[in-house]
Order: C-alpha cells, then structure tokens, then sequence
C-alpha cells in the first residue's frame, strides 16, 4: 500500500509546508505510540513511509519534529476549548466545559500532555516556551471568563489573576489520577465537586432570615 506521502505526491503537487504537516500527523501517533525517548527517525520515516534521509529536508532532528507536534497538540486543545466555552452561555457553565474538555482532551493529545507532566523536557527551551505560551493562553481563557462573572454580578473576586492560576492548578493536580479512570461520569461527578468547592467556597453558608 503506498504511503500518504507518496499518494500525495502522485496526484497533485504538494506544497513544503503540507509535507511537513503530513509528517507532523505521522509522528504524532509513533511518538504517542513510543515515548519521545525511545521513538527513532527511523520509526518516524516508516511510519511516513519514506526514507529517513528524506526527513531531514523537512526537519533537522528528531527534536524539531517533536516540538512540531506538541505545538500542534497545544493548539488544537486551545482551539477546542474555546470552541466549546463560546457556545456555553454563563461563566459557571464555561468553566465546567473548560474542565470537562481539557480532561477529554488528555489521551487524544498524549504528547502534549507528557511534556506537561515529565521534567524530563524542561532542558528543552523551545519545549518550555510551549509550555509557558500553553499556560498564558489558558490564563487568558479562565481570566476573560472570570472577568465576565464579575461584571454580571456572579463571582466577587478580590484578585482575578491568583484565582485563574488557582483553578488551573487544581486542574493539572487531578490530570494524571483523571487519566487512568475509564468511567468518565466518575471524572464528571469529581469535576463537578471541585467546581462546588471554587463557586461556594468551605464556609457553611447560612440562607437568608424571613421577613
């Protein structure tokens, strides 16, 4: 069976820049397959069906074709979740979609998801600023839907910006249990405990005297 590289090329003339993505797209299931340390360019160049010196027209190293892909995966997990929270129509409901979206999101963007979580990466610079550019555009999402609730009236926040970080971050401590459960209601009915704890808070809450 030809290769989706070779069948690409046959038919049409295809551009430097859609063979670099027909590569990206192959190396991202042998890199989810492998693990960026045990994965070789030569597995890559059998998973695009071409030769291993081929790729280096497109890519220095193995190093360049991971950083590619995470990149991709970063974004793809950004556009999603923003696709999904603009068709949400309150900010508790946005911030939900956000939780529940981001931990779907976990197995299908697995090499995006390791260099999250392994400390292996953080000698790779251009690995780290993925994963700053990553954290500052999720900051962005959870303050302009913070923001939102302050100017309905919904939330009273004090400082906006520590309360994105703190939810975040309460996100990223449940990932790696959330991702070895296969119930994903389990996961949903977990989600939905800690957003109690972020909408209402530990203070037993007293209703209102009648009049």
């Amino acid at each position: 069976r030809p290769s989706l590289l070779n069948s690409r090329l046959s038919t049409m003339t295809v551009s430097h820049q859609e063979i670099r993505e027909i590569i990206i797209n192959s190396a991202r299931n042998t890199f989810s397959k492998f693990g960026f340390q045990k994965t070789t360019m030569n597995e890559i160049a059998k998973a695009v069906r071409k030769g291993k010196s081929s790729l280096y027209y497109y890519f220095k190293s193995k190093e360049e074709i991971f950083e590619a892909v995470v990149e991709k995966e970063s974004r793809l997990l950004t556009e999603e979740i923003q696709s999904s929270i603009e068709k949400e129509d309150t900010p508790q409901k946005k911030i939900r979609t956000y939780f529940i979206i981001r931990t779907k999101l976990t197995n299908r963007l697995a090499n995006f998801y390791e260099i999250l979580k392994d400390e292996y990466y953080q000698h790779y610079s251009s690995i780290t600023k993925i994963r700053e550019k990553h954290f500052e555009n999720e900051l962005k999402m959870i303050k302009s839907i913070l923001m939102d609730g302050v100017e309905k009236g919904i939330f009273v926040i004090r400082d906006i910006a520590l309360t994105s970080e703190a939810i975040i971050t309460a996100l990223k401590g449940f990932e790696h249990a959330w991702a070895s459960e296969k119930d994903f209601s389990l996961i949903e009915r977990n989600i939905d405990g800690l957003l109690d704890i972020i909408f209402f808070g530990l203070n037993k809450r007293v209703p209102d005297k009648l009049t």
